[in-house]
């Protein structure tokens, strides 16, 4: 994580010091278009965009490690370790097991990228919206 948030910061001060020297180019030149103008707005524009991939980067770590800790919480409170930690919410529903909780997970992101296909998911086993989905029917629980 420190070397994410020490790329973005060095990132970060590049594109401000190349912003800079486009101002102090355009200042020399009086405000006229020439090579040393042209040349602070290209490195500008190179620095903007390795401050843009920087920002991205620190994006898709900060989404991963969300997802991380979302799903280390989601089999915690499924499996029911999280019951005895102080302040844990207490749930009317038993645990699962870790395996269990794996196989309806497998489930949904099956159904998940079947609809994101066109597909009709689960129109075989889950007929009836009222009828709740019950993961020991799907064909991805099978294996």
């Amino acid at each position: 994580m420190d070397s994410i948030v020490d790329a973005l910061n060095n990132a970060y001060k590049e594109f401000v010091a190349a912003a800079a020297n486009v101002l102090e180019a355009k200042e020399s030149s009086g405000g006229q278009k020439n090579a040393a103008t042209d040349a602070a707005l290209e490195n500008f524009k190179q620095r903007w965009e390795l401050f843009r991939v920087a920002c991205d980067q620190a994006e898709e770590f900060v989404e991963s490690v969300k997802q991380r800790i979302g799903s280390e919480c989601l089999v915690d409170e499924a499996t029911g370790s999280v019951a005895g930690k102080s302040g844990a919410a207490t749930t009317a529903l038993p645990p699962i097991s870790a395996v269990r909780l794996e196989q309806m997970s497998k489930a949904v992101r099956g159904l998940v990228i079947e609809l994101q296909h066109g597909g009709t998911a689960g129109s075989s086993v889950h007929a009836h919206p009222s009828v709740p989905f019950d993961a020991r029917f799907s064909e991805d629980t099978a294996q």
